[in-house]
């Protein structure tokens, strides 16, 4: 099967879980106002850092998506958008040769000023809102959402007897054949 084909189903099936997540678990959401951490949100946008950048934004329009549709405050909304930021981010250090856990770490305090920034408009400079309980909450739900991504694609990744990078399919080594062809 064809390399783009690939990417676009699992970018439609990523897609549609971040959009279920938060319309149909929301008994998973943790309210500290006005911060809210539905559990497994970002599981799509991790996953979806594994396969590539372009998956990773369909991803995180999805799951802004799935926000909206969930009938969420404007504030979660836009804290749901900065996934398409993350998982861009995320998959790109993961192109580069570094490690899931090494893009984790890495995107976890951009996810968390990120989410800072975009609800400012929506409850101004309070500095313990803000820094604490949206940056800091942003970047431990973050840890929680990689841990369980990281074991739903271990797990697969076992039953399909194939490392975590090449699970949903050798994208990397694929892109870079193709990107020497090119170039010929």
């Amino acid at each position: 099967m064809n390399i783009k084909i690939k990417q676009m189903v699992y970018a439609g099936l990523l897609t549609a879980l971040a959009i279920i997540i938060p319309i149909q678990f929301g008994f998973l959401k943790i309210i500290i106002p006005p911060f809210t951490a539905t559990l497994a949100a970002h599981v799509p946008m991790m996953l979806s850092m594994l396969i590539s950048p372009a998956v990773a934004i369909v991803v995180g329009i999805g799951s802004t998506i799935g926000f909206v549709l969930s009938g969420t405050p404007a504030p979660v909304v836009a804290r749901a958008a900065t996934h398409i930021v993350v998982g861009y981010i995320g998959a790109k250090i993961i192109m580069k040769n570094h490690s899931y856990t090494k893009a984790a770490i890495i995107t976890a305090p951009i996810h968390g000023i990120l989410e800072m920034l975009v609800v400012i408009p929506f409850i101004g400079f309070n500095v313990y809102q803000l820094l604490i309980v949206t940056a800091v909450g942003a970047i431990l739900h973050h840890s929680a959402d990689s841990v369980i991504a990281y074991a739903i694609v271990k797990a697969v990744a076992k039953a399909r007897n194939k490392d975590i990078y090449s699970v949903f399919g050798e994208f990397k080594l694929q892109q870079d054949i193709l990107q020497l062809e090119n170039t010929k």
